[in-house]
């Protein structure tokens, strides 16, 4: 292998891992902060909505937020940061097992997003992170 073919598949990596960031970014968004309450800094996504529906929507959710997690994991991102992830979507999914307190609980707690800072913080890429931390 040449080193411009070598050099080549760095920056296709490199470009397969942007892509892969920004669609998950796009989902925890989604699911996490799409939707702002008029007049205060307040955000909610779609978690809001879906978890209302007992047992299912919290189902749902769980599966998007290991999604997430799963694709951290193939951007290589090391074990105690996976965990700390795991940590989060359990923390998330215990609390929306609790009707009404649950889905305000999810509100506030943004798994997702904290899981995305996590991962930005391992690629290097980390603007700002959850709430101006990591």
């Amino acid at each position: 292998m040449t080193y411009s073919t070598f050099e080549s598949r760095a920056a296709s990596s490199a470009a397969s891992a942007a892509a892969r960031l920004s669609r998950l970014k796009t989902i925890a968004w989604a699911v996490d902060g799409a939707f702002r309450i008029p007049g205060t800094r307040f955000r909610f996504g779609l978690n809001s909505l879906i978890g209302l529906t007992p047992a299912a929507g919290d189902a749902v959710l769980a599966g998007i937020s290991l999604y997430i997690v799963n694709e951290a994991r193939k951007l290589g991102v090391p074990r105690d940061k996976i965990a700390r992830m795991l940590a989060n979507v359990g923390v998330e999914a215990a609390a929306g097992l609790v009707p009404l307190l649950g889905d305000l609980f999810d509100m506030g707690f943004k798994a997702n997003l904290r899981n995305i800072a996590i991962i930005e913080e391992h690629l290097g890429t980390a603007s700002r992170g959850f709430n101006g931390r990591v």
